[in-house]
């Protein structure tokens, strides 16, 4: 089946998590970390670094950050707790054993970071994040830039033959690639994920191949929003409801 096939609407909260037999996949911003006006805001956290220590620890390693992030980035919020990353929307993955692999580049990045400088240049509230396998321009300030942020980078991806990936108040480009969902696939065959039921929070439209993933692979996804059309099975509302919810995993 398809995630269109798949896609549902849902209210209900998930019961409270079981750890034992669990792999848990985690996206970052909107999930672990509240949407913030410029992603730099985002910083170190003691409670959530802690939480993930423990929950690292638990598992017995089975725990994964999955995000849109850069890898460097994830690491500096995330204090280096958590080994095993998927980064760039799983463009970068590094394992259990820490071993790092990566895309290479797209060519066409030249041309579109090029041109979507260019247009952030006109407007003070708009942002280019350059995460080198993929470019973000972020108009969270600049709400009425929206469509023509969005046109732009439709019209790019047309030329350059880059991916792109709409996000909550984003636009990205990116280097064609794996998803969240391969990234999830993909620590699933290997130890100590292998043959553990997988759970995977998040909140944007980039999550939504993880939440497919994880369903496929007779696990489930846990929504973390507003009530919208998703693959995941469960919806809770906001970050910290979340971080509640793992801070009580029995």
């Amino acid at each position: 089946m398809s995630i269109e096939e798949l896609s549902i609407g849902l209210e209900k909260p998930p019961t409270r998590l079981a750890l034992e037999g669990a792999a848990l996949f985690l996206d970052l911003d909107g999930t672990l970390a509240p949407i913030a006006e410029r992603p730099e805001d985002v910083q170190p956290d003691p409670r959530r670094t802690n939480l993930l220590e423990a929950l690292d620890k638990r598992l017995s390693g089975r725990l994964a950050v999955v995000s849109g992030r850069s890898l460097s980035e994830i690491d500096h919020i995330l204090e280096s707790r958590v080994t095993c990353v998927a980064a760039i929307h799983g463009l970068v993955r590094r394992d259990a054993q820490g071993v790092i692999g990566e895309a290479a580049p797209h060519p066409g990045l030249t041309a579109a970071r090029a041109a979507l400088r260019d247009f952030a240049d006109s407007d003070s509230r708009l942002l280019v994040e350059d995460k080198a396998l993929s470019l973000t321009l972020h108009y969270r300030q600049a709400p009425d830039r929206a469509p023509e942020a969005i046109d732009l980078a439709e019209r790019l991806a047309t030329v350059t033959g880059l991916t792109l990936q709409p996000g909550d108040m984003v636009v990205e480009l990116r280097t064609p690639g794996a998803s969240k969902g391969d990234s999830i696939r993909a620590f699933m065959t290997e130890a100590p994920f292998r043959g553990a039921r997988p759970i995977f929070l998040g909140d944007d439209l980039t999550d939504e191949h993880g939440f497919f993933a994880v369903r496929q692979l007779g696990g489930y996804g846990v929504l973390v929003g507003p009530q919208r059309k998703t693959t995941a099975i469960y919806r809770m509302d906001s970050v910290e409801t979340a971080l509640s919810w793992l801070e009580a995993a029995r």
